[in-house]
C-alpha cells in the first residue's frame, strides 16, 4: 500500500496554467483525458497476477468511496487498507459513471475487485461517482444498503488542486496550458461553467445522492482534518463501517522532508505517489475572493443538507 499525502503549501508560481474545460448541462461532468489522475493504482490489496489465497473470493464492494475528486480519496483508501479487515481495490474502476464500463455488466465489475476473506469488507474508490448523474441510481440498484464514503475539503482549495493536477498532466503530455485566472474568469465574471468549479458545488451533487440514499448511509470524511491529523477521521470511518478499531497513531508519521503524514504498516514506511501534494499556484486575490464568494451560498446549502458544518473559508 502507498502512503498518505497532504496538500502542499501554496507557492508563487506565476507560470502555472491549465486546459480550458467546460461542463455540460445537468449533473454529469464529462472528462477530458487530461483530467485523469496519473496514479490510478498502487500497492493496495488485490494482486491480479498471483493465485488467490485459499478461502478467498472476489465480492462486490461493501463500501464505495464516491468522491470527491481532489478531496483525498486516494489517501483515504490507502489509510483504510491498513486495517486487516479491509480489502481495497487497486484501481479506479469507473463502473457506475462510465456507460461503456457499465454496459460490460456486474460480473465484469466484480472481477476487478480484490480477493478477500469472508471476514473482510471490500472497498473501491472512484472519485467521479460523486459528480455523476447516473452513479447514485446504479449503485442503489446493485445494493440499496451499501455504505458510502465521501471525503470533502474546502471547495475553493479543491478547485485549485483540480486545476493543478490537470496543469501537470498537460505539461507531461506536451499540451498547451493557460493561467488559472483565465479559466476562473471570463469576460470579467466568474466562469461558473469551468468544470473544476462545477465539481465543487457539493450541494448540487449531494441532492442527487440523497434522492437514492438516506444521509445515514453516507459518511462524510473531513479531508482537511484528515490532512492535519489522520487518526480521528479514520476512527470515525471504522465506526461507520462496523470495523473493530485496528488503526492506531503509530501507523502514521510526519515526514519532515515532504511536509505531510505518511503511513507505517507491516514494517514498511511509504508515502503516496509524487503526483500527490504538488504545490498550488498563487491565485490573484481578487479572483480567489470571487470564487469563495460564489461558493459560500452553495456551502451553506450543503451544510443544511448534511446537518453539519465545515471550517471552509
Amino acid at each position: 500500500m502507498s502512503c498518505f499525502v497532504a496538500s502542499a503549501f501554496l507557492f508563487v508560481l506565476q507560470s502555472y496554467a491549465a486546459p480550458s474545460e467546460f461542463v455540460q448541462a445537468g449533473f454529469g461532468i464529462s472528462l477530458d483525458p487530461m483530467d485523469f489522475d496519473p496514479e490510478l493504482s498502487s500497492n493496495v490489496s488485490g494482486d491480479v497476477t498471483s493465485l488467490p489465497p485459499p478461502g478467498t473470493s472476489k465480492r462486490a464492494p461493501h463500501s464505495i468511496i464516491i468522491g470527491v475528486r481532489k478531496g483525498g480519496t486516494r489517501a483515504l483508501l490507502e489509510m483504510l487498507d491498513i486495517h486487516p479487515e479491509v480489502a481495497a481495490a487497486a484501481t479506479e474502476v469507473h463502473f457506475f459513471d462510465w456507460d461503456e464500463n457499465y454496459a460490460k455488466g456486474f460480473e465484469w465489475y466484480r472481477e476487478l475487485m480484490p480477493y478477500s476473506y469472508p471476514h473482510q469488507i471490500t472497498i473501491e474508490k472512484t472519485p467521479g461517482y460523486f459528480t455523476s448523474a447516473l452513479a447514485p441510481e446504479r449503485i442503489y440498484a446493485m445494493n440499496s444498503s451499501i455504505k458510502l464514503l465521501l471525503i470533502l475539503r474546502d471547495p475553493a482549495e479543491r478547485v485549485i488542486s483540480d486545476y493543478t493536477q490537470v496543469y501537470f498532466n498537460r505539461l507531461e503530455n506536451h499540451k498547451p496550458v493557460q493561467a488559472i485566472e483565465n479559466l476562473l474568469v471570463r469576460n470579467g465574471a466568474l466562469n461558473i461553467r469551468y468544470k473544476a468549479i462545477q465539481r465543487s458545488l457539493y450541494d448540487i451533487h449531494m441532492r442527487n445522492w440523497l434522492r437514492h440514499f438516506p444521509l445515514e448511509q453516507i459518511h462524510i470524511v473531513d479531508g482537511d482534518a484528515l490532512i492535519r491529523d489522520p487518526l480521528p477521521e479514520l476512527q470515525k470511518v471504522e465506526h461507520f463501517l462496523n470495523l473493530p478499531p485496528r488503526i492506531v497513531s503509530s501507523n502514521f508519521y510526519f515526514n519532515q522532508t515532504k511536509g505531510f503524514y505518511c503511513i507505517r504498516s507491516d514494517g514498511r514506511e511509504r508515502c503516496l505517489h509524487e503526483s500527490k501534494g504538488r504545490p498550488h499556484p498563487a491565485v490573484n486575490s481578487t479572483v480567489l475572493q470571487q470564487l469563495r464568494s460564489y461558493l459560500q451560498e452553495h456551502n451553506r446549502t450543503f451544510f443544511r443538507l448534511v446537518r453539519r458544518t465545515f471550517d471552509w473559508q
